[in-house]
Formats: C-alpha cells, structure tokens, sequence
C-alpha cells in the first residue's frame, strides 16, 4: 500500500540520493520540482537515528526504511510493521483451537507396487540414460534394471559381499538387490546431485538390481535450467578387495512410471476394485505401497488439514484431487537455531532458524470445495515407509488472533490522501477473521504498558482495562478497529509511551 502510493513518482524519473548521515540515506524521486516521494534509510544495523530532511525531524529506527509519499509525512516504517499475528506464529499457535480426527479406526485397503519392470512396454539400451529424456514428463519415476551375474570364475567378484556406488543428477533414488530395498539416496535444495554407497550381498548365479529414479521438482529459471538433467549416470560394483566393475555400460532395461499410476489407483473409479488388498495387518514401514480409506469430513467452515506426520515420502489425493506429495521424513538440520531473533542487519539465510531437526511440513491442506457431505475417499502412495492408522484429520473451530500498537506507530497507511494527508492521525490496533468468521471474544485488552508476546501477554506497570471498549467495537464482526490514544482509551499514566495490546477469539 505504501509502495503503491508512490508509484507515480517511482516510475517517472531515477532516484537523486541524499546522505543525511553515517549510514543514513535519502532517495528522492521528482514528479516536478516541488512535488516528489523519498524514502529514508537508516543502513545501521544497531543504532536507532533522528535526521533532518526537509527541515523536518525524523526518527529512523536501526536497519529501517520510512517511506513519504509526499516527501514529508511518514505512512510506513519498515521496523514498525503493525499487522495482526495468527496461527502459526511459534507458541502462539499451539492456543489455536483445532479438533482432530484419527482415521485409526477406518478401514484401510492396500496395493503392493511391483518392483522393476512391470509392463510390456519396457525397452532397453546399452548405457544409462537421462530421465526427463526418457519420461517425457509423462512421470516423475523412472525404473533402472540390469543383472549381475556371480560365479566362480568370475575376475572381478570372488566374494558374495560388494560395495555398490550409485551416482546420480537427481533428486532421489531406491535401490533394491533381488527384490529387496537395500537404501535410499537423495539430494538436497543447494545440490539435487547425489552419491549413494552401500554394502551389499549377492547371490552365486544371477542377481537383478532394480533403481528408482524420482523427480521431486524441477527447477524452471536460472541459466540452462531447461537442460538440466537427473537421473542415474554411474553404477560401479566393487569388491572388497578394491576391485571395481562399471554397470555404466551394461545392458539396463527401463521402465517408465509406476504400476499404480498405470492402473489410475488414485481414482475414485478403482476405489471398490478387487485391485486393492483389504484385512486387518495393514502393512507399515514399507516402501512403494498404496494405501487406500474413507473418511467424513468434520463439521464446520473451518479450513481442513491432512496430518502426515507418520509417513515417509510420497503423493496424496482425496476424491482423485492431488493434494500435492509429502515428505516429512525429510528433516531439517538439527542445529543452527536460536530462540533470539534479530532480523537486523545483512540478510543471512542462516539468520532466525526455527524447529531445527523436524520436517519443513506435516500439514497438508485439503480444500473444502474438493470435501463430499458423506463419505471421502484418500489415496496414498507411500515410497519410504510409514504408518498409515497414525493419520488424521484436522480442522480450525477457532483462531486467535492479537495485535500490539504503540502511540509512536504511524496511521495507517490507507488513511493517507495525496494533497490532504492522513484522514486519522492515530496509530490503530486493526483485527480480522478469516471469511464467514466473526470474533466471539476478547480474551485479552490492556492499554498501557501490556507485556509478553502474542498468547503470553499480560498487564504491565501502566494498564487501564479497555475490554469493555474493545468489546463494544469487536464483538459479532469479521474485523474492527480501535484507535490508539488518550482520548480514546483515557491516560493511566501521563508521560509514559504506552500501547493497546489485544487477543481475540474469531470462530464461525
């Protein structure tokens, strides 16, 4: 909004910089000679700063940007963001109202997914292939096989034992030996490439190793990212006495796609097909398994969540809408974060870590558009292995919602005129719900000197009850707004910089 106010002038001429001070900038940009916007920086990444500009004084907090669209009056600081707080913001999210429903008692169904080639349209070639060649982007699977053959009077192999090295473009790769998955390899966001080296027995006569090549996305900017590859690129077999065999060469068959997806088992249409395995040892913890349950929708407008947090990796749908693919056996580093934040200063992307060790995601949205009135079908492919009776269904029948103004914030910036100026000369505590949401409650209200943040806030030295205020302009509305000052909410302790803190309960 306050960007926008300046556009005019933004897209009309190039900057003229002014400096104010060590670390204090001015850019200004004319419309005409009288009539222009600036933005004043302050590139201190400690030190708060009052500077003159246009014979007026300004404040500039540290690491800051105060924006005039009108050359004079301050509508946005960029140290002094006023927005509401919500879900998701650390503890304050865990006194969100949730209710949650365990699709432990629901009946699940399954489908083994065949490993290696499954179809009669596999094809061959004498050397390893790149995957999105090879696919055509018709899957994100691509299934690698060849033999290995062990005997006695082999040179290369004497023993059962051998060390397999898998080099891969990327993302990520199962292996299995006769069948069985012997590892997992992956690559990450700064480097999808991977090496995968395993230990591994191989029976006398002749062994099949089978790889599964999987996309998790592909990058669509940088430079050459369209020719980019993934895939497998090297295989060499090893024995333990440091000789090495290269498969790189050797005759591999290829298999496009998995089974399931061939067979559509995401599809309503299959969700009675004699396809599915149904009783009651549900397999878990295994690889390259569909799972298949109905569930019923919770009541309400609240949005709907799918917990996955006792899965590996893989892809969901819920009525053969793909709700996207999970992976939170994925985890974050276990170091690195912090409970002190200070955003101030050069953007480091180590700078303000939160939930190091856990997965980027657990919480998978389904729409309530996609959700039928009785019964709803979810599909699962899992490719790592997890628990499926260990997920669930969530949905929000509340949300808290809290916000903390202070008598030196700005007016909002939406109340700025050009040629008129602000409409409101007050700071506003400003609350909103969701849609078809209302808030019901006022759980916290305190102008003065509130303490604590967003959930753990409480009275200060200074504090005057202002609930009654807050209540009579909040209660039974989408959103409401409470302007910040002594004339409106009296002055319990004159002299002092005080602020309205609020914590408000909206539901439906």
């Amino acid at each position: 909004m306050a960007i926008k106010q300046c556009e005019e002038y933004l897209v009309n001429a190039d900057p003229i910089q002014q400096t104010l001070g060590v670390n204090l900038e001015a850019h200004i940009y004319y419309k005409t000679s009288n009539d222009c916007a600036a933005f004043l920086a302050n590139y201190g990444s400690s030190s708060d700063a009052n500077v003159t500009f246009n014979g007026n004084s300004y404040f500039l907090p540290a690491w800051s940007v105060s924006i005039l669209p009108d050359c004079s009056n301050v509508i946005f600081n960029t140290a002094k963001v006023v927005s509401q707080r919500s879900l998701g913001d650390g503890a304050f999210a865990r006194s969100t109202s949730v209710s949650e429903f365990s699709l432990a008692s629901s009946t699940w169904s399954w489908y083994n997914e065949k490993v290696g080639v499954w179809g009669s349209n596999a094809f061959s070639a004498s050397s390893l292939l790149e995957q999105i060649n090879t696919t055509k982007d018709t899957s994100d699977f691509l299934w690698y096989t060849t033999s290995i053959n062990v005997n006695d009077n082999s040179n290369h192999l004497q023993a059962k034992e051998a060390i397999l090295v898998i080099e891969s473009l990327g993302h990520a790769a199962l292996v299995f030996v006769n069948k069985i998955l012997v590892g997992f390899g992956y690559g990450n966001h700064d480097d999808a490439s991977f090496e995968f080296s395993q230990k591994i027995n191989l029976n006398h006569g002749n062994n099949t190793l089978d790889v599964l090549s999987m996309v998790v996305g592909v990058q669509n900017y940088g430079a050459w990212f369209d020719i980019q590859g993934v895939g497998i690129f090297s295989v060499i077999l090893g024995d333990l006495k440091n000789a090495n065999q290269t498969l790189s060469s050797t005759e591999w068959t290829y298999q496009v796609g998995l089974e399931g997806e061939c067979l559509g088992l995401d599809n309503m249409s299959l969700a009675n097909s004699s396809l599915w395995t149904q009783g009651n040892a549900v397999p878990i913890n295994q690889s390259l398994t569909w799972y298949k349950a109905t569930f019923q929708a919770p009541e309400g407008k609240g949005p709907l969540s799918l917990n996955l947090a006792s899965m590996g990796k893989g892809q969901a749908w819920v009525n053969g809408q793909s709700i996207g693919r999970y992976w939170p056996a994925y985890l974050s580093p276990s170091t690195g974060c912090t409970d002190k934040c200070d955003y101030r200063g050069t953007y480091d992307a180590s700078k303000c870590q939160k939930k190091c060790g856990q997965p980027a995601q657990t919480l998978y949205h389904i729409p309530r558009t996609w959700v039928l009135s009785g019964e709803n079908l979810l599909v699962l492919h899992e490719e790592l292995g997890g628990d499926p009776s260990k997920i669930s269904i969530l949905t929000k029948t509340g949300q808290e919602i809290c916000a903390h103004v202070s008598e030196a914030d700005p007016p909002p910036c939406d109340s700025w005129r050009p040629q008129l100026g602000f409409m409101s000369q007050s700071p506003e505590v400003r609350l909103a719900c969701e849609q078809e949401w209302h808030i019901t409650s006022i759980h916290f209200a305190s102008f003065g000197t509130p303490k604590g943040n967003c959930g753990t806030l409480s009275p200060g030295s200074c504090h005057t009850n202002v609930l009654s205020i807050v209540q009579q302009a909040c209660i039974g509305k989408q959103g409401c707004s409470i302007p910040v000052s002594t004339a409106n909410l009296g002055d319990p302790c004159p002299g002092v910089l005080k602020s309205l803190a609020i914590q408000a309960l909206c539901s439906g």
